[in-house]
């Protein structure tokens, strides 16, 4: 069975996304050869990302963040384009993204639970005044709000919990869904790739350049390029669906 003719049967579609889902856009992943992780820095990745840092060393952690996590002009690629359209077809009814860049949003996705936060939120830790990401990348040293709070992403940092909202919007939409297409991520990242325990359907399909802890639970793995694999999907409303 190809995956052409897993989606022709599938009526609820999850999609489950990780870092590879984004790299077609220009922004780096985290654990291939050639990702963040593998970077030379004087502090590790892990360790600038959490939450301890954060709150000890302010300046370096958003000299950082500037660095690497602000990729405000990315554009969604044939991935982030494609899934918009399954879900504009009926086919698909969420997605659930490890990503902070938005990008789903940006292609037209209104369903879209991001586990670990997004770069285009930012709250006053004082007085919980909202900022754009424009702010945080033109300001100097650490960001502070007109009350004088500092200004903190909304996303996720090492030693923090996930939002219980998302999570249990993310466990309802995978436990009714039919199909779920797993792409883009290492699945070593927990309690993210823990979810996938909760699907109850028919398929798992796997998308990633690199084996998985899963390949063998899934119906039709695919090491390539996420974007590559389903930019040749043809789209058609559901049986069900108005035409």
């Amino acid at each position: 069975m190809d995956l052409q003719q897993i989606i022709d049967e599938s009526s609820r579609i999850v999609f489950f996304g990780g870092a590879g889902v984004s790299t077609e856009s220009g922004i780096p992943d985290f654990r291939s050869v050639d990702g963040l992780y593998h970077q030379r820095y004087d502090v590790p990745p892990e360790t600038l990302l959490s939450r301890s840092y954060f709150d000890r060393h302010p300046e370096q952690f958003f000299r950082f963040y500037r660095d690497k996590m602000l990729p405000l002009d990315a554009r969604p690629n044939a991935a982030h384009l494609k899934l918009a359209e399954l879900e504009q077809a009926g086919r698909l009814t969420a997605v659930v993204t490890q990503n902070i860049d938005g990008l789903h949003q940006k292609a037209g996705s209104k369903r879209v639970y991001e586990l670990h936060g997004s770069i285009w939120r930012n709250y006053c830790m004082a007085c919980g005044k909202a900022y754009p990401p424009e702010f945080i990348r033109d300001s100097e040293g650490v960001p502070h709000c007109s009350c004088g709070g500092v200004i903190k992403p909304d996303v996720v940092l090492y030693e923090e919990g996930l939002d219980n909202e998302v999570v249990a919007g993310a466990v309802h939409a995978i436990r009714q869904a039919d199909t779920m297409i797993v792409a883009g991520t290492s699945l070593t990242v927990y309690p993210a790739a823990g979810l996938l325990n909760y699907f109850r359907g028919k398929h798992i399909v796997l998308i990633n350049r690199d084996a998985t802890p899963y390949d063998r639970q899934a119906d039709l793995v695919l090491h390539r390029k996420v974007g590559e694999v389903l930019s040749a999907i043809r789209v058609t409303p559901p049986p069900e669906a108005p035409v």
